[in-house]
Formats: C-alpha cells, sequence, structure tokens
C-alpha cells in the first residue's frame, strides 16, 4: 500500500479530532448558552431590591436605614465575580460530555423559548406583577397537570430548598447587622437556631412563592414543553449543572451578606459616642 494512501485517512481523522475537541464547550461557553448569565446580572439589584422591601414591611428599621442597607447590599455584589465563581465549579465539577450535552440543550428552540421567560421573571420589575396575577394564576390552574408538575420541578430544580437555605442565611446575616446597628448582644449562633426553627414555617411561605413564580414564569410554555425541560433537569448532566450553579450563586450571595454586619457595626459606632 502506498504511503500517500495512509496519510491521507489519518490526516482526515486529524482533522475531524481537532474538529471536534474545538467544538466541545467550554464552562463560560455553556453559561452563556444557559440564561444563567443574564439572571446573574441582575442580582445586585434583586438582592437589594429584596432586603429593602423586607425591611421596609417588617418595620424593623426607619425607611432612610432600609434604603441605606438596601445601597450598602448593592455595592457588595458584582455579577462578574459570581458569575467567574459559576463558570470555575462547572469546570471542576462537571466533565466535557456533561458540559457538552446541557450546551446542546440550551441551543434548542424549546430551551430558548423557557430562557427567555425566566430571565424575563427574575427582574426585579416583574416582581409586582408575580405579587398581583398569583391568585389568578392559582385559580386557573389549580387541580390541572401544571399544578402537578409543580412538585417535580422543584424538586429537580431545587427551587424552594435554596431559597429557604438562601433566606435563612440572608436573614441571619441581616440580623447580625441590626443587631450591630442597635448594639444589641443577640448571639449569633442563638439567633441562627431560632431561624432554623422556623424553617418548616419558611418553607411553606417560600414555597408558596416559588409556586406563585413558576406558574407566572411558566405560563406561556406549554406542558409538552415543560416535560421536555424537566427530563432535562432530571438528567444526570442537568441535575449536575444545577446543583452547581445553584450552589455557587447561593454562597456567591452569603458572603457579602454576612460583611455588612461589620460594615453596619462600624457605622453604628461612628454615629455613637
Amino acid at each position: 500500500m502506498r504511503l500517500n494512501s495512509l496519510v491521507k485517512p489519518l490526516l482526515i481523522t486529524g482533522f475531524m479530532l481537532a474538529g471536534t475537541a474545538q467544538a466541545a464547550p467550554d464552562a463560560r461557553e455553556v453559561l452563556e448558552a444557559s440564561p444563567v448569565d443574564d439572571i446573574v446580572a441582575q442580582y445586585p439589584e434583586m438582592m437589594s431590591r429584596g432586603i429593602q422591601d423586607g425591611l421596609k414591611q417588617s418595620g424593623q428599621v426607619p425607611p432612610m436605614v432600609a434604603d441605606s442597607i438596601g445601597f450598602l447590599v448593592s455595592n457588595s455584589f458584582r455579577a462578574a465575580d459570581i458569575e467567574q465563581r459559576v463558570v470555575a465549579n462547572l469546570e471542576a465539577a462537571l466533565t466535557p460530555e456533561q458540559l457538552e450535552e446541557v450546551h446542546g440543550w440550551y441551543q434548542t428552540p424549546v430551551a430558548g423559548k423557557i430562557a427567555e421567560a425566566e430571565i424575563a421573571a427574575s427582574a426585579p420589575a416583574a416582581w409586582p406583577e408575580i405579587r398581583s396575577r398569583a391568585e389568578e394564576l392559582n385559580k386557573r390552574y389549580q387541580g390541572t397537570a401544571r399544578e402537578k408538575l409543580f412538585d417535580r420541578f422543584d424538586a429537580a430544580s431545587r427551587a424552594t430548598e435554596s431559597a429557604v437555605d438562601t433566606t435563612i442565611a440572608v436573614q441571619l446575616g441581616l440580623g447580625t447587622a441590626m443587631a450591630a446597628l442597635s448594639r444589641d448582644s443577640v448571639h449569633h449562633e442563638k439567633m441562627r437556631e431560632r431561624l432554623e426553627s422556623q424553617r418548616p414555617a419558611l418553607r411553606g411561605m417560600v414555597g408558596q412563592q416559588v409556586y406563585d413564580g413558576y406558574l407566572f414564569t411558566y405560563r406561556d410554555i406549554s406542558n409538552q414543553e415543560m416535560n421536555l425541560y424537566l427530563d432535562f433537569l432530571e438528567s444526570e448532566a442537568g441535575r449536575s449543572f444545577t446543583r452547581v450553579v445553584t450552589n455557587s450563586v447561593q454562597q456567591a450571595v452569603i458572603e457579602p451578606v454576612e460583611s455588612i454586619g461589620a460594615r453596619l457595626a462600624a457605622f453604628g459606632n461612628f454615629g455613637g459616642e
């Protein structure tokens, strides 16, 4: 056999392998294909608005102080830092095959439609409409397949579980901050125990909010499309992607909130004796 007849197939195979290796998406490309990077970009405003609203509704502090804390919170988050953490953790935790599977899902029309809905619903500007339409949507979907799909969605996305964990962590950080501001001597661990004891009640309240958001976000997504989405979330690659993203974002959110107590303590001392 002539040498040329051997070289040509080898060259073609080499080019094919090189093309395959080049086409394999990395963690950043996967993140950019998903709605996660767009949602993360809204986190500073989401956290600031959420904490401001919570403090004002609870009456713990005067509105001006609530606005100041919201400003501190907003300036404690950098979307680029959160995104970098997610990328690094995806690179460490997911295999190239899993990254490719996740990337492949987000290239589909159904995934694109769902991603657009999730980005739109996560914006703070959408929150008033989610609240105002909650009763209407709960009644509309009562007893339907969409209601029955929620448990599957919640388990696969870890939505309620993650939201409860984040809420407790944020409340703990803000509680510590309020204690520092008022020079209260409430011990950090005592506060944590008290919040943990409220977890069942908190889960019911947060679970309802998650359900309201679910009905609103996916109201224009068909049950067939939702089932395709859930199939992805329940796959090994989908579960791994969801777990890593959720844990990464949660930790990135909690750390700045925990640091606010020290900054408010300094503010309190400045305004004191």
